[in-house]
């Protein structure tokens, strides 16, 4: 069987030791390959068009132009680029600010290795992924009117979560608060890949297609 390849990540940052740590640890996992790195927001710009990386790790407050307002110039040099945004920040404004403007996710530099190699796989798959921290902070910022880049789907005369098994929205209600599948397979005492079909059917069942639609749309229910 052919292994996967890896995936190619361009990591943006203005602090040089952070940088190169950050490369030094991608670097030693065979799942990752950096293909370029840079200080501000126009070197990235040059640098993803050059080397048309899988995932762009992104810090936000960098000076010049603020991560965030470079996003619409890396759909232009690397549309297929996923980014995520890397950074300190816990603001909500900034949160909504980036997944509004098309980011993949929203991760805080205060997270581990684990979880940095697996939010950059789960990207890859297909999912947005936001910071279990940053969760209660998405739902405030839509309640707030803020907006996000991925909205509850439209009201119907039926409730679509009148569909979910009672097992589901105990599940959906967890994934609201910002549990991981592992942590809500030792709340709820069941296997962590029986947590992931029940998303598989929550998602498909609400007609949303990742987690953080999942929390704003029981944000919008509650409201």
């Amino acid at each position: 069987m052919t292994a996967a390849a890896a995936i190619r990540v361009l990591v943006v940052d203005d602090h040089t030791l952070f940088r190169r740590g950050l490369i030094a640890l991608l670097a030693g996992d065979a799942r990752f390959q950096v293909v370029a790195e840079a200080g501000d927001a126009n070197e990235a710009h040059q640098r993803a068009s050059e080397s048309q990386p899988d995932i762009i790790l992104l810090d936000n407050h960098m000076p010049g132009v603020n991560g965030v307002d470079a996003l619409a110039g890396f759909k232009a040099v690397a549309p297929q680029a996923r980014v995520l945004m890397l950074t300190v920040s816990e603001d909500e404004r900034d949160l909504a600010a980036a997944l509004r403007g098309g980011a993949r996710g929203y991760l805080l530099k205060t997270m581990d290795s684990e979880m940095l190699a697996a939010a950059i796989q789960r990207t890859m798959a297909g999912e947005s992924v936001v910071s279990p921290e940053m969760t209660s902070k998405l739902v405030s910022a839509f309640q707030a009117g803020q907006g996000t880049a991925s909205p509850p789907p439209p009201a119907v005369d039926t409730d679509p979560i009148h569909s979910l098994s009672p097992r589901e929205r105990e599940i959906l209600a967890l994934i609201a608060k910002g549990a991981s599948n592992k942590e809500v397979a030792r709340d709820l005492n069941i296997a962590e890949a029986t947590v992931k079909i029940h998303v598989q059917h929550i998602l498909r069942k609400l007609n949303l297609s990742s987690r953080v639609q999942a929390a704003v749309y029981m944000a919008g229910r509650s409201g």
